[in-house]
């Protein structure tokens, strides 16, 4: 089986806010975050997957997920690098 590590992004009042998990189906696991049937952080926005990553073992998507979670600084790059990407074409809606 596989498994994934995910990032998020939601627009909030003031700005962007970010949300990293992990999970053996996106799609499935997003559609659970949109009904507000994710996790508490999560409830009550929209959210968009921004960013993916595959491993093999579920220990191992573990340990990057938390990894991610603690790296602020790449979430950043990575949350800029997408809104960088829509901000020009105005297709940023969330």
């Amino acid at each position: 089986m596989r498994y994934y590590i995910y990032l998020l992004i939601s627009k909030r009042l003031n700005g962007y806010i970010t949300y990293v998990g992990y999970t053996n189906n996106i799609k499935k696991r997003l559609n659970l975050h949109n009904s507000s049937k994710g996790a508490k952080f999560t409830k009550g926005s929209i959210w968009k997957v921004i960013f993916q990553k595959k491993f093999s073992t579920r220990s191992i998507a573990m340990r990057e997920e938390y990894k991610l979670k603690k790296n602020s600084k790449l979430r950043n790059h990575l949350k800029n690098e997408y809104l960088k990407k829509y901000e020009n074409s105005n297709v940023v809606t969330l």
